[in-house]
């Protein structure tokens, strides 16, 4: 139904397979490969903050020699776990799912349950074979009773059919749980990643608008038109990858999450049933239907074990990678293990990233302040062009705020400039109508074709500016790193807690039905021998009868 591998990888593609690794280098290396060429890029606004946990210990190890950027051990001290393939040595190479022998220290934390399981399978086949062997070879009618054995036997058996019964309770309980809080990240991650493929759209939009962009008849440069329909067609091919990726892993991960969930209630059932049956069985002495209940009950027990050992390597899994993506979040652009899955660019190339976004903004105001100075603001004499003279009149329109100053800084809106929220609707008080040769017929500086030109160009400014922290956040990683503050916060609690209660049900069923399947043979072996011994004193006239018929 499932495999190990995957139950066990389960919670890392929840995290980590909903922002593709191509998608991600594929941007990273078209932005570098445009950023000498491209002028119209993405504005930015700095990366976001977050409230991140406290009380993580981060350990860096080392400094990378000529590039300045720190290297660091995610989850350190919560990884340092014996490996078997390496001596049993310690591990100290942190989170790192790519490390083979991070995974052999992880799973090693089950290896006692899985050494019980098999000196379970072991021990537990060798006995019944060897009862077996007695039984046919070397049958004894001895029917010695004690009345403390049988007290006892029914006292613990009992004790534990309970402990089963709540062990089944928490296993049913905790998988919904679980199922539930997996559910949740991966709806959030896949939210997530659905924003991002309306973001990246908006932005190609927006660059698609402006290379349009012409106010009386002054427009972009074609170089720069070209290089906004390259970058149009990439960021395009990058949506509509993440989005493909996006439905295929959020299918292939509910599929096993579904698998996962039958899989636990299909053992919690039949546990549950085994435990209550065996009990039942032996209460009524049908030693044969006993007898059958020990073998299935033999192999089931093998099978919760493993399943938990499975869980518990996962739920130390979980709670390594919460604890790796919180140190991660402290300091992004150290280079961790987490860059093999989530590549992220330094920061020199997320501030050129924003430089050439504000020399966008910057040029983009300034062209539509320049046809308002040198156009609609003008009284034109009669001797002036057509393209000067429409018959402009009246107040003199505002001018548009340019946030920047010609060395990209920023600069404060002086009085009576306009700000990109509502500049159109100050302006379209400067509108005239038009004749048929689209010149002024009543008081106004700007012609309706003119006012929708500008209208245009502010727009795809603001809209610019307002994707700029995004697309930003697509660079630096800021996206992840909210991602991460989310997931840590509101969602690693849950799976922490959940998956423990998935492993502690399974042990607890496993070690209950385990101990029950022996007390079952020797509790319907005491009552056997207790109906015996009452026939025996009832019938002590006839002894040989009685004799005759329990041999």
């Amino acid at each position: 139904m499932f495999s190990p591998k995957t139950l066990v990888f389960l919670l890392l593609h929840i995290f980590f397979t909903l922002v593709p690794h191509g998608v991600s280098s594929t941007l990273h290396a078209q932005m570098q490969q445009a950023s000498d060429k491209m002028l119209v890029v993405f504005p930015s606004s700095g990366m976001i903050n977050g409230d991140v946990g406290r009380g993580i210990e981060r350990i860096l190890v080392e400094t990378a020699v000529g590039d300045g950027n720190s290297s660091m051990i995610l989850a350190d001290k919560r990884t340092r776990r014996r490996d078997p393939s390496n001596d049993f040595e310690y591990y100290t190479g942190g989170w790192n799912i790519s490390d083979q022998h991070y995974i052999y220290s992880v799973s090693f934390t089950a290896a006692p349950l899985f050494a019980i399981a098999a000196i379970w399978f072991v021990g537990c086949g060798v006995s019944l074979l060897l009862i077996c062997c007695c039984y046919c070879c070397c049958r004894r009618n001895s029917y010695d009773y004690s009345k403390t054995a049988y007290g006892f036997c029914l006292c613990v058996l009992s004790l534990f059919t309970i402990s089963a019964i709540v062990g089944c309770v928490v296993l049913y309980t905790g998988q919904g749980k679980f199922h539930e809080s997996t559910t949740d990240t991966l709806d959030y991650v896949v939210s997530q990643s659905n924003d991002t493929v309306y973001s990246l759209k908006n932005v190609s939009s927006i660059l698609s608008a402006s290379k349009d962009i012409a106010i009386d008849q002054v427009s972009l440069p074609s170089n720069v038109k070209t290089d906004i329909n390259r970058v149009h067609s990439m960021i395009n091919d990058a949506a509509s990858k993440l989005q493909f990726e996006t439905r295929k892993n959020e299918k292939d991960i509910k599929y096993v999450l579904k698998d996962v969930r039958l899989a636990l209630i299909i053992i919690a059932a039949v546990m549950l049933l085994v435990a209550l049956l065996g009990f039942l069985f032996s209460m009524l002495g049908l030693q044969f239907l006993v007898y059958i209940l020990v073998i299935l009950g033999w192999i089931l027990v093998t099978a919760t074990l493993i399943l938990c050992g499975i869980f518990l390597a996962l739920h130390n899994i979980v709670g390594d990678t919460c604890v790796a993506m919180n140190e991660w979040v402290e300091n992004p652009m150290a280079h961790t293990a987490l860059d093999d899955i989530l590549p992220c660019v330094d920061n020199s190339t997320a501030q050129e990233t924003m430089s050439q976004s504000k020399e966008v903004e910057f040029q983009l105001v300034e062209m539509v302040n320049s046809i308002i100075n040198n156009i609609s603001n003008i009284n034109p004499q009669p001797s002036f062009p057509r393209a000067l003279n429409y018959n402009q009149s009246g107040p003199l329109v505002p001018t548009l705020c340019n946030p920047l100053t010609a060395d990209k800084t920023d600069r404060t809106c002086q009085a009576g400039e306009l700000q990109f929220d509502n500049a159109t609707k100050v302006w379209s008080n400067y509108v005239c109508q038009v004749s048929s040769n689209d010149t002024c017929t009543t008081t106004g500086r700007l012609t309706p074709k003119m006012y929708q030109q500008m209208s245009v160009a502010v727009n795809v400014t603001h809209g610019l500016t307002k994707y700029g922290s995004f697309m930003t956040g697509l660079l630096d990683c800021s996206f992840v790193r909210e991602t991460f503050i989310e997931i840590h916060k509101d969602h690693c609690p849950d799976l922490n807690r959940f998956s423990e209660w998935v492993y502690i049900g399974l042990a607890v069923v496993s070690a209950a039905v385990m101990l029950s399947l022996v007390l079952w043979v020797l509790y319907g072996r005491e009552k056997k021998h207790r109906r015996y011994n009452k026939l025996m004193t009832e019938s002590e006239p006839n002894l040989a009868a009685v004799h005759r018929e329990w041999k």
